[in-house]
């Protein structure tokens, strides 16, 4: 388990990096970015930031490659924000798991029968 400093220092990560996309990042690669969670080593030397970007496949690895390209802007505000010895190194990696669960939705309503509607008299 991780220790309530690294929860604490992810959870500001995970602010500045959604703030500073909203705001800051001029990249037209860059949009329909959310940042799900960050995942921060317990060195804090580098943090995971799981993001989901809505489109396709394509659309996807080059949004991940301009978030990946702007990592020491994303750094540099992080360092403004949190004060330690270190600054993580920010790692971005794909976050699937709204595309699985759509997924799961999607099977799980061919499987199971349709709902009936109950009428009331």
């Amino acid at each position: 388990m991780a220790s309530r400093r690294v929860l604490k220092a992810a959870e500001a990560i995970r602010e500045v990096v959604s703030m500073t996309i909203l705001r800051d990042i001029q990249d037209p690669r860059v949009s329909d970015v959310t940042v799900t969670y960050v995942e921060v080593s317990g060195d804090m030397q580098q943090a995971k930031v799981h993001v989901s970007i809505m489109g396709t496949e394509a659309r996807q690895a080059l949004c991940l490659k301009g978030l990946q390209n702007a990592a020491g802007f994303f750094q540099k505000k992080i360092a403004d924000r949190i004060q330690t010895r270190y600054t993580p190194r920010v790692l971005f990696v794909l976050d699937k798991g709204v595309k699985n669960s759509i997924a799961v939705a999607k099977i799980l309503k061919d499987v199971l029968p349709p709902e009936e509607e109950e009428v009331d008299n």
